[in-house]
């Protein structure tokens, strides 16, 4: 992908003296008091910030809070406890402004933190008039949030349309580069790993990637689905039978191209879904009708780990099993493993597969950690992402 980098901007000298527009992502949760829980974002977004400051620039940032309603300030929305944090964390002030589409004070060397991006009226719909005002207050706009790099708003989209400069900060490009390398141009074979309850939330996905990957690994409910579609019994589990068509239609697609969906040849059953729920071990043919399918067995986690060590990129998205509970978590282990030990571009995302890596340790060993959750889900659909198509845009003139 072809887009203006903000680090070759303030390498070249060219941010010096300059306003700077930073759309962060520092959509922090709070407890009920409003105390910040969990800061990474905050800590994420320092480095492009900074980098802007070490260039000599006046800087803006700005981020959504929530789901606040356009129009209607309420304490809950406001971004003052992400400006006392920023402040703790940068060791500097960072004065937070209300009201500012219209004009913000800002000199060389200064930070300012803009309030909630999505309380000005026609944020969410891209408004035109909105975004010119956003493009006005800047010389260079930096995308810097891939978490919402699925949405053409006037603070991600519309202000990249009409600023002297629209770029990509650092966070925002390394997703760029991964998601390019790992499927623009992967190393093949190219192995995608696509888990969770329901083949519906991923049916897109799965219809998407069997048209380019070699192998197309499932997990979860949606494996059971695949099971079903290929003749076997599943029990009381977790499935969609009214899925059954576009289930075999992703095996035959697979299929026509020389590549393949393994389905389970083993699996780990229980008769309840409790963490305490005594753990049986079964061949995939064996399973009885009240049994509850909650993992993948360890001949199944072996072919599939020898499958992800001889692959040439991985993409994962889900837990193979119900990794939360101790006893069903070991196929999911062994996917985690494989995936640390291979030699291939790996590219993982959404909460449940970044808990996973955290719980398995193996954060240093994934290539690629993506934090965009949505926007990541809907790239492995094969679509373009709004802030991708504009920044690419801008950087071809």
């Amino acid at each position: 992908m072809e887009f203006i980098r903000f680090s070759d901007l303030c390498a070249k000298g060219l941010v010096k003296g300059k306003r700077v527009f930073i759309r962060a992502d520092l959509n922090v949760p709070q407890d009920d008091t409003g105390n910040i829980t969990e800061d990474t974002r905050i800590r994420a977004s320092i480095p492009c910030i900074q980098m802007a400051l070490d260039a000599g620039a006046a800087v803006m940032v700005t981020s959504h809070l929530g789901r606040p309603v356009e129009g209607e300030f309420k304490s809950e929305d406001s971004l003052a406890p992400v400006a006392k944090r920023l402040a703790e964390l940068m060791n500097r002030d960072v004065p937070l402004r209300s009201n500012w589409v219209d004009g913000v004070d800002v000199k060389s060397g200064e930070l300012v933190l803009l309030e909630n991006c999505r309380l000005n009226k026609g944020e969410k719909k891209n408004d035109e008039a909105l975004a010119r005002k956003l493009a006005a207050l800047c010389d260079i706009f930096v995308h810097d949030a891939f978490g919402t790099a699925h949405r053409a708003e006037a603070s991600t989209y519309g202000i990249a349309q009409y600023a002297g400069v629209a770029c990509a900060g650092p966070l925002l490009a390394v997703e760029m580069d991964a998601i390019s390398t790992a499927l623009t141009n992967p190393r093949r074979p190219l192995v995608a790993i696509v888990a969770g309850s329901k083949v519906s939330t991923k049916l897109t996905i799965l219809k998407a990637l069997a048209d380019n990957v070699d192998q197309l690994i499932v997990g979860g409910g949606i494996a059971n689905t695949f099971m079903l579609a290929a003749g076997l019994n599943i029990g009381k589990s977790l499935a969609e039978a009214d899925l059954l068509p576009q289930a075999k239609a992703v095996i035959e697609a697979m299929k026509a191209r020389g590549a393949a969906v393994p389905i389970p040849v083993d699996v780990v059953t229980a008769k309840t879904f409790a963490a305490d729920a005594p753990a049986s071990l079964k061949a995939a043919s064996d399973v009885a009708d009240d049994d509850l399918i909650l993992d993948i067995g360890p001949q199944t986690t072996a072919l599939l780990a020898a499958q992800l060590m001889a692959a040439g990129t991985i993409v994962w998205n889900g837990p193979v099993g119900v990794f939360e509970f101790e006893a069903f978590s070991h196929g999911t282990e062994g996917i985690a493993k494989a995936i640390a030990a291979s030699s291939a571009f790996s590219i993982a995302g959404g909460g449940d597969t970044v808990a996973a890596i955290a719980k398995y340790g193996i954060e240093n060993q994934v290539d690629y950690i993506s934090t965009g959750g949505g926007a990541f889900l809907e790239v492995l659909e094969g679509k373009t992402l709004p802030a991708f198509e504009i920044l690419q845009k801008r950087a071809a003139g």
